[in-house]
């Protein structure tokens, strides 16, 4: 069973910034408690705030697919889905 990890950076429009900081801390709580999740980072660049940071680890493949298929349905992924993204995800 390897990890995987995701990391990389998601942007948004000025006008939408509000919008993911408004569902960013139920997103994080949510992800910090599935199972096989090992740690999930979520955070606003100080230096451009249409920046957004994502640090993730899960125990395999199966709990990151799980995670995945529950953002999908979420909150999150509807204001953010359509947003710039340049995620990087490798199996350790």
């Amino acid at each position: 069973m390897s990890k995987v990890l995701l990391t990389g950076t998601m942007t948004c429009a000025p006008s939408e910034v509000d919008d993911v900081l408004s569902v960013m801390a139920d997103h994080i709580r949510k992800s910090r408690a599935e199972a096989g999740c090992m740690q999930f980072e979520l955070w606003q660049d100080e230096l451009t705030p249409t920046a957004f940071h994502v640090s993730e680890v899960f125990l395999s493949e199966a709990a990151f697919a799980k995670h995945q298929e529950r953002t999908q349905g979420s909150d999150w992924w509807r204001i953010t889905r359509h947003m710039s993204r340049d995620f990087k995800k490798v199996s350790a």
